[in-house]
């Protein structure tokens, strides 16, 4: 007679299955079945009836290029699997047509392809999607303590709050926190996620928030050409020719440490400024940071992006009025308005500079740009949709 030993292996039923194992050990040793289940054989036909996911979570951690000389804060996989699905959740609008996804797609390194996204009923957002897959990672460059705010006004220093604000805002997702957890609570594919994440079968509101921001925040985007050759090379050289890139990248590299980097940072990394007006126009109809802030001088600002995976996500600009990164180059080269805040780096005697950029530095500027796209993050399955079947 053939004994079957069902194993839980999540890290709520681990010891048990540690105990069940010591205790049929003579079984096993006469050539027993043993099944192994993550989340429980019934919890785990539930989840197979609505999702696609790995019969264990995936792993989400991950360690950071050398050259960044930053920790990656560890990452609790069930939770950032119960994110993940919570992302790419369109029940969690009031028209169960829009998810987090919706203006942040996997294939273009979480961005929209449009100026203005549209949300529920069909409303379009105010602002362009900023792209997820801009920045090196999320827990290590944005939040509170020193990093980067989140939105185009640097409104938020949670991906939490920023969460809550995207799920609740009418022409986004147009549901406010408590009607979010009333629906993930009903849900069925919820209760096993939830156990595993939190050991219960219903999640709080702050629960909910904290499973989306372990999901943002496991985000990486440094499988890149540029950081391969920067941490072959070491920062301290990060001016002279990397060896890997061609002399197209290089020149590229130089033109944009010397006319671009003293607002986006060198490394690509946490950019020097976190607003600043670009003289887009002489009136804005959008305050920006100003807007939040009810503070005059930041009129107008808006937050400088990072640019990692930048040739993905266009169109660019707050209101994605570039649809092209020679558009984005011309307007630096000769279009630069003086605006009353104008960055003081965009001005030379008191007028905005002209950087004059030639076809051939342009071209070799994107060649560069190039570099810093990420080669994983729009096919990793770990950050893909799990509702396809």
């Amino acid at each position: 007679m053939v004994t079957t030993i069902t194993i839980l292996k999540n890290k709520a039923g681990i010891i048990g299955g540690a105990l069940c194992v010591l205790f049929f050990s003579s079984c096993l040793k006469e050539g027993a079945e043993v099944e192994t289940y993550y989340y429980g054989d019934a919890d785990e036909k539930v989840l197979d009836a609505y999702l696609t996911l790995p019969k264990a979570p995936y792993d989400y951690n991950f360690t950071l290029p050398t050259h960044t000389a930053l920790f990656a804060p560890p990452v609790d996989n069930d939770m950032a699997t119960l994110g993940r699905v919570l992302f790419y959740d369109k029940n969690l609008s009031s028209d169960k047509k829009i998810s987090c996804a919706s203006c942040h797609k996997q294939e273009l390194a979480f961005s929209d392809n449009t100026d203005l996204s549209t949300g529920v009923a069909e409303k379009r957002t105010s602002r362009n999607s900023i792209a997820l897959g801009s920045v090196l990672n999320f827990s290590a460059y944005y939040g509170e303590f020193g990093g980067i705010p989140f939105f185009w006004d640097n409104r938020a220093f949670r991906v939490q709050d920023q969460s809550r604000a995207t799920l609740g805002n009418p022409s986004e997702m147009n549901m406010q926190m408590h009607q979010v957890k009333d629906v993930v609570n009903k849900l069925p594919y919820y209760k096993p996620l939830a156990k595993a994440a939190f050991s219960k079968e219903s999640l709080s509101e702050e629960e909910i928030l904290n499973a989306i921001g372990a999901f943002v925040n496991s985000l990486t985007n440094y499988h890149t050409k540029f950081d391969r050759e920067l941490d072959k090379t070491g920062i301290q050289f990060i001016r002279t020719n990397f060896n890997g890139f061609t002399a197209a990248e290089n020149r590229g590299k130089t033109i944009y440490l010397n006319r671009c980097a003293i607002c986006h940072g060198e490394n690509a990394g946490r950019p020097p400024k976190i607003m600043a007006n670009n003289g887009l126009d002489m009136d804005y109809k959008d305050k920006g940071v100003g807007g939040a802030s009810n503070n005059a001088f930041e009129n107008a600002k808006f937050k400088v992006p990072t640019l990692r995976n930048i040739l993905r996500t266009s169109p660019y600009m707050h209101d994605g009025r570039f649809a092209t990164m020679e558009d984005v180059l011309n307007h630096y080269s000769a279009g630069i308005k003086n605006h009353p805040n104008l960055d003081s780096e965009l001005k030379l005697g008191g007028v905005p500079m002209k950087m004059n950029f030639s076809a051939q530095d342009n071209a070799d500027l994107i060649a560069f740009l190039n570099t810093l796209s990420d080669e994983q993050i729009t096919t990793d399955k770990k950050f893909s949709d799990p509702f396809i079947k």
